[in-house]
């Protein structure tokens, strides 16, 4: 997603500066060309040779630096920049940023920038909560910046609290969603994931191997592409992508209650989850003991969310379902299609190799009324991409 983006990494004095240099490598990894900006107090964290090893590029520290190409060197960068990212973000270099002042290489290059621009505040806890700091910081978020709320958790200075800079996995992500086109800004996107637990006891419930991958990787693509995302989603291992509303769920009951009551605004909803067909129909408060004989389980049916929301579909809303099949997939999958009342359905087999719960890889069907569009393997990520380009041209 970054592959030949031209990426302005600012670094400033704090013993957070460590973490920018894991950023830069992330980044130089997936292709992007880094320069790096460090100010004078930065350098007595970490050395610039650190950044020139890992970007292959020169580390710029100083505005009348005499060693470089015959161009204004902070007005030629900020004119390549595609985003500018602080990271770490001092109190110092906020204010500047805040109120226009630019005495060094970093403040004159952001502002002379007009690329989107990133700030993750680091600093001690009693600091970032200064009314004048967090004045400072609405500052540039209301100039357009993007500002990265701290991490919370033990300090270098050894105070616990906020202020810590967050990880550069987190900031990566901030910075692929600055770069994406943002094609569906304005639309809110609801999308399902994950698995449900149906509770037959205290200790046991009722549930299937979904990991939610599809669904988190579906409201991560739509987040990245300007939506406002809701992710409604069972019980998984995942982290929430950036940038979403996420309401977590258990039973099949609480996805329906949490899915109904946000339906009507919504212009997009897909359905990723694997929801219980049934559940049990009486639970009990205490352990089920063990016995000699067997046991039975009575089950009864779960609502069907999909088919609610075939039926309340309002002018202009564009309804997408899944569908998981071991047989006569394009047929049963159709079927669904037409008595749900959906705009597309996603259909996938899970005996084929590459598809299904549990992998990083699907191999899937999209079919509408009229069209029916066969997928070869790809990643989850690039099917949710194509799930979307497909909705975009269609809705």
């Amino acid at each position: 997603m970054i592959q030949g983006k031209q990426i302005v990494l600012g670094v400033t004095g704090s013993i957070a500066a460590y973490k920018a240099a894991s950023l830069a490598s992330m980044l130089k990894k997936q292709g992007a060309d880094v320069t790096v900006i460090m100010t004078k107090n930065a350098a007595n964290f970490i050395n610039p040779i650190t950044f020139e090893e890992l970007t292959g590029n020169k580390c710029l520290t100083d505005t009348f630096d005499r060693n470089f190409q015959h161009t204004v060197e902070h007005v030629s960068l900020a004119k390549r920049a595609q985003v500018l990212v602080i990271a770490p973000a001092s109190a110092n270099v906020i204010a500047k940023a805040a109120h226009g002042i630019a005495d060094d290489m970093l403040t004159t290059t952001l502002l002379a920038c007009q690329c989107p621009k990133i700030i993750s505040p680091a600093m001690n806890t009693r600091m970032y909560q200064n009314p004048i700091v967090q004045d400072n910081i609405r500052i540039l978020q209301n100039y357009g910046m993007e500002v990265v709320a701290p991490a919370c958790g033990h300090l270098a200075c050894g105070d616990v609290g906020e202020g810590k800079m967050p990880e550069p996995e987190l900031l990566l992500e901030y910075i692929i969603k600055s770069l994406q086109p943002k094609d569906m800004q304005g639309l809110k996107v609801l999308v399902t994931a994950g698995p449900t637990r149906e509770k037959i006891d205290p200790v046991r419930y009722i549930s299937n191997h979904s990991t939610g991958k599809m669904g988190y990787a579906i409201a991560r693509a739509a987040a990245m592409r300007g939506a406002e995302v809701t992710l409604v989603t069972g019980k998984t291992e995942l982290t929430p992508p950036v940038g979403v509303c996420t309401v977590e769920i258990i039973s099949a009951a609480d996805m329906a209650r949490e899915v109904k009551v946000r339906a009507e605004e919504q212009d997009i909803i897909i359905k990723a989850a694997a929801v219980a067909d049934y559940r049990p129909r009486y639970t009990s408060d205490e352990k089920m003991k063990k016995k000699d004989s067997d046991m039975a389980i009575e089950l009864e049916r779960t609502e069907d969310i999909l088919e609610f929301l075939g039926s309340h579909k309002k002018a202009g809303q564009f309804l997408c379902g899944f569908s998981m099949e071991t047989e006569n997939m394009e047929a049963n999958s159709h079927q669904k299609l037409i008595k749900k009342n959906l705009d597309l359905i996603v259909a996938n087999n899970l005996k084929q190799t590459g598809a299904g719960f549990g992998t990083d890889t699907n191999i899937v069907t999209l079919m509408s009324k009229n069209n029916t569009l066969h997928l070869p393997i790809m990643s989850k990520e690039k099917v949710a991409t194509r799930l979307l380009d497909y909705i975009m041209e269609h809705r």
